[in-house]
């Protein structure tokens, strides 16, 4: 079943993010791990929810999508993701 990691994000270092950017694509590739949105307009149809910024990836499993966030490879990237933007991140299984 597939899962994919939302993450509402705020970035607070342009420069600093757009490195963690390049970084960070290799590894959700050897992870199997796939962008479906990364950035872009959002529009938001109810409530008062008014992200910034939505990256949603698209992984084989839940514990695929595990095993990338916790990986050696993407140690380094992660902690430049939190130094240069505020982010809340999900985890849901997908059908």
């Amino acid at each position: 079943m597939s899962a994919y990691v939302i993450v509402e994000i705020d970035i607070i270092d342009p420069a600093g993010y757009e490195e963690y950017k390049k970084l960070a694509g290799a590894t959700v590739e050897k992870y199997g791990g796939k962008y479906i949105v990364r950035g872009g307009a959002a529009e938001t149809l109810e409530g008062d929810w008014k992200p910034k910024r939505i990256v949603v990836l698209r992984f084989d499993s839940v514990q695929r999508a595990k095993e990338w966030l916790n990986c050696e490879e993407y140690r380094e990237p992660r902690k430049m993701r939190h130094r240069t933007a505020r982010t809340k991140m999900i985890l849901v299984g997908g059908i």
